[in-house]
């Protein structure tokens, strides 16, 4: 697959906006999960102490397919407690969802991952959710999301934000406030149109020497420790052999990739290569760590 046929997000909603259920309709209606399979409530927060306590920790993954082009969405923490877990999210990802409620605004709470996104250069992309309840005032929103990235130290480009009202409850977005348009009908169509058109594909040169630097950790009994990250350039394989360098020294280790993945919907596929901007999971390397790089011994650099 072409790095122009991937796209990387992260999302960033305040707890109560509505961010696990947007994403379960565009999973759903990307066709990542059959007719007849039932998806869970909630998919992004799995972890137990999230689903006991309502709010996102570890930055997950899922992935979606619109119109030939795979979407990676990360999900972000979205408490500054957390934030290395939401440098090492927004260090994957070319774009930044922000969800906002039409009736509360933007919440302090995301005040952090925003300013986060906004220093890294990403662009923003403002969804105002749940418009179509009583009380919503889209237009106030936006209003406030763009005294809030001024405030945060914006550049013009990424105050020249597009806009997408939804109600991710009843699986709808829109480009123009009010209904859904005729154009889409009741779908996220115009969300993930705008994602593909407003998010640049990662910029990497896949006969380059492999750069892939780990963000994220999990672990599998079958397989231990599994590197999560996003390949910067190059190209990795199954049975590849790899210099793994960690540390401010420079320290290297040597080692072999076992697998390569990449997520499809919730669920993980097997790859036999994957090149430039995509987000991977690799095992076989038995210690490693965040923050890592992994390149090619004959080119560490």
């Amino acid at each position: 697959m072409s790095n122009k046929q991937i796209r990387n997000i992260a999302i960033i909603a305040h707890v109560d906006h509505g961010k696990t259920t947007l994403v379960d309709q565009l999973l759903r209606q990307s066709g990542t999960f059959a007719a007849h399979e039932q998806v869970e409530d909630c998919v992004m927060d799995s972890n137990a102490i999230e689903k006991e306590r309502g709010i996102t920790i570890l930055a997950k993954n899922c992935a979606v397919s619109w119109e030939g082009t795979h979407i990676n969405i990360v999900d972000t923490p979205g408490h500054a407690d957390f934030g290395g877990e939401v440098e090492r999210a927004l260090s994957m990802v070319d774009g930044v969802v922000l969800l906002i409620d039409a009736q509360e605004g933007p919440m302090p709470q995301t005040r952090f991952v925003t300013k986060k996104a906004l220093a890294l250069g990403l662009r923003p992309i403002v969804v105002v959710n749940k418009v179509d309840k009583p009380g919503a005032k889209p237009d106030a929103v936006i209003n406030a999301a763009f005294d809030l990235f001024d405030k945060l130290g914006a550049t013009d480009e990424q105050l020249d934000f597009p806009v997408v009202y939804a109600s991710g409850i009843n699986g709808w977005s829109s480009l123009e406030e009010g209904e859904p348009g005729e154009k889409w009908g009741e779908s996220m169509a115009p969300l993930l149109e705008t994602i593909l058109r407003h998010v640049q594909p990662h910029e990497g040169d896949e006969a380059a020497p492999l750069q892939l630097q780990i963000s994220s950790l999990d672990y599998s009994s079958y397989v231990g420790r599994i590197g999560v990250g996003r390949i910067n350039q190059g190209t990795i394989k199954p049975g590849m052999d790899v210099l793994v360098m960690e540390g401010p020294d420079g320290r290297t280790a040597k080692g072999r990739i076992n697998q390569v993945l990449k997520f499809k919907g919730l669920d993980r596929m097997m790859v036999q290569q994957a090149g430039p901007g995509d987000i991977v999971l690799i095992n076989g390397i038995e210690d490693i760590g965040m923050g890592v790089t992994v390149t090619d011994p004959a080119d560490p650099q």
